[in-house]
């Protein structure tokens, strides 16, 4: 079995986006690495030649700063590593630049593309969620967070990323996965509060006119964590690649995990859901078979 790693990323030094971790975090699952890296007003090629691995394969792009609705320019991102991938792959295995595989997962996940490898219904695997904020401490909890998404393929190159990146459809269909249980961290809210309100901004140009920003994203040095609707403590462990990131964390977040700020329907949908594990209408951008 073949597996090849993907990621795209442009900037991370200036937005501070974890890629090294991420790319890090599975890169003892793969068997080589490709990483479309964008056009940079900062020292990203280095970081990603910094992990010095021989599997590491770098496909230098230039974005398309033109395309500005829906984010489709990660997904366009996405595809050209995926088109990068040696075509005797099974899996390809995506990661973005602001997730990370803990490593007691690494059993679970390459038994399931062992065990699905050569079953062509199946193609992808899905995986669980967390959604950290505000520090390394708190998950948010509610129905704002996805629960799960697509993060291995098939290496099959009529499947495209889909949108904004989240996830991937097979000439216009969903795909049809097996679950894994295993999860993906996702590190997207946590930043320092000045790094997260310029990658804010920074990200805002893939979905919004520069009116929409101005209109919408308030002008402040620093991003307000305050105002999340629920949070709720992490009590497990962060991949081991993290932990230096971690240690260097240089700004304070607490929270009242007790206090909630949603309104009544998404209340009551909210006690459902953690009453029976249901989310009533839960947007799935897959299939299980």
């Amino acid at each position: 079995m073949k597996v090849t790693g993907i990621s795209f990323i442009r900037n991370a030094e200036k937005y501070d986006y974890p890629i090294v971790e991420a790319i890090t975090s599975i890169l003892p699952l793969c068997d080589e690495f490709v990483v479309a890296l964008g056009n940079s007003e900062d020292g990203t090629e280095q970081l990603i030649r910094g992990i010095n691995s021989d599997k590491i394969k770098i496909v230098p792009t230039v974005w398309d700063d033109s395309l500005r609705q829906g984010g489709a320019v990660l997904a366009v991102e996405t595809n050209k590593a995926f088109d990068a991938v040696s075509a005797d792959s099974d899996w390809v295995f995506y990661i973005q630049g602001d997730e990370a595989v803990h490593e007691q997962d690494f059993p679970k996940i390459k038994e399931a593309m062992l065990k699905w490898k050569d079953h062509k219904e199946v193609e992808g695997l899905l995986f669980n969620y967390r959604h950290f904020y505000g520090s390394y401490d708190y998950i948010g909890d509610t129905r704002r967070w996805y629960r799960k998404e697509i993060r291995v393929i098939r290496n099959d190159k009529r499947i495209r990323s889909y949108k904004d990146a989240q996830g991937f459809r097979i000439e216009g269909k969903k795909l049809n996965v097996k679950p894994v249980d295993a999860y993906i961290h996702h590190y997207g809210w946590v930043k320092d509060p000045r790094n997260q309100q310029q990658k804010a901004l920074n990200v805002s140009k893939f979905w919004h006119s520069d009116e929409w920003i101005n209109s919408n994203i308030p002008k402040t040095d620093e991003f307000d964590y305050s105002e999340i609707d629920s949070l709720q403590l992490y009590k497990g462990t962060h991949p081991k690649v993290m932990q230096p990131r971690i240690q260097r964390l240089n700004w304070k977040f607490e929270h009242d995990v007790s206090k909630k700020k949603y309104n009544f329907k998404i209340a009551v949908l909210t006690f459902i859901e953690k009453l029976t594990g249901y989310r009533v209408g839960e947007y799935k951008n897959y299939k299980v078979i």
